[in-house]
């Protein structure tokens, strides 16, 4: 009797997981059929309304279409600027500027994370879809590690069936280096917070939606975890992002839980080489990365990807 109802359970799963899958595979396919630019966001809601039901079908439809249709474009920064001299005419101008960065997102296909935020915002408004902006600091690069708090990005919180979810349509879109490279992303479609939290820190802490606390200090100087299957807690040691020189005497040794990669190898910027003393047990690896002099950056990689990056002082 048991092993029956297992069976349901686990078959159960696997259904429910499967139409998951199917249904966004049928909302992503819908939206394509939507107009690539619009001249009011009701016009985009009006198709979601027709097209989807549920709050969850709804939200995906909105952040497949920005995704899909929304190109970064660094020009557009502070193209509303504006002065005010009292809060009340701060807090109109802001509705009147947030209106027209949405118009206008959505009338020439391009915008930066204000643009992506609004839209986002905007559309589960109309649907009824409770969500929130959130602001806050983003971690990139290995030069970001151990900077100060610098509120410069903006993402979205939207409640889904009664449950917190955090999306980052900017990042889903792709990514800008010296122009915009369109490389669509799910992975910030309702990011686990755990995962979020290693790259986004909000303004207010309780919007990183996690249950550990964080210090803005603590997160600039955590190391720059770009395997995505890697958390904060998993980095033993070296847990700080930057590694002074005068703390070791030849290597460094790194404690990692978690991860089982394959072969392990850095690079101080240049050529790949394989780490040493590496010891493998069931969920813990140990390793050593022999230091240079004048290196400025280290960089792990698992499996030829890379997955961690320092910065040497």
């Amino acid at each position: 009797m048991k092993l029956c109802k297992r069976q349901f359970f686990l078959l159960l799963v696997f259904a429910t997981t499967t139409l998951f899958s199917q249904d966004y595979e049928r909302i992503d396919a819908t939206i394509l059929l939507y107009p690539n630019t619009c001249e009011s966001p009701e016009e985009i809601s009006k198709f979601i309304t027709r097209d989807f039901q549920t709050e969850e079908e709804k939200v995906r439809a909105i952040y497949s279409w920005i995704i899909q249709n929304i190109a970064y474009e660094p020009s557009e920064y502070k193209k509303f600027d504006y002065r005010f001299s009292n809060y009340r005419e701060r807090n109109k101008k802001e509705e009147i500027t947030r209106n027209k960065i949405i118009n206008r997102t959505l009338q020439k296909g391009i915008a930066v994370c204000e643009g992506y935020a609004f839209l986002f915002e905007k559309l589960c408004e109309l649907q009824g879809i409770t969500n929130y902006l959130v602001r806050g600091d983003t971690k990139t690069t290995i030069e970001g590690i151990g900077k100060e708090f610098n509120t410069n990005h903006m993402w979205n919180v939207a409640i889904i069936d009664g449950k917190s979810y955090l999306f980052d349509p900017t990042w889903g879109a792709g990514k800008y280096n010296q122009k915009f490279i369109k490389e669509l992303s799910y992975f910030y479609y309702k990011t686990p917070p755990k995962q979020f939290i290693k790259t986004h820190y909000p303004d207010i802490f309780e919007d990183a939606l996690v249950l550990e606390s964080m210090s803005k200090q603590e997160f600039s100087e955590i190391p720059l975890i770009i395997n995505r299957d890697l958390l904060i807690s998993d980095i033993i040691t070296p847990n700080k992002g930057i590694i002074y020189t005068e703390m070791y005497f030849d290597e460094v040794q790194f404690l990692i839980k978690n991860t089982n990669p394959k072969e392990i190898t850095f690079s101080f910027g240049g050529e790949q080489n394989e780490v040493s003393k590496l010891i493998k047990k069931e969920n813990l690896i140990e390793f050593s990365v022999p230091l240079q002099i004048g290196v400025k950056t280290l960089l792990i990689y698992f499996d030829d990807a890379p997955a961690l990056g320092y910065r040497i002082e």
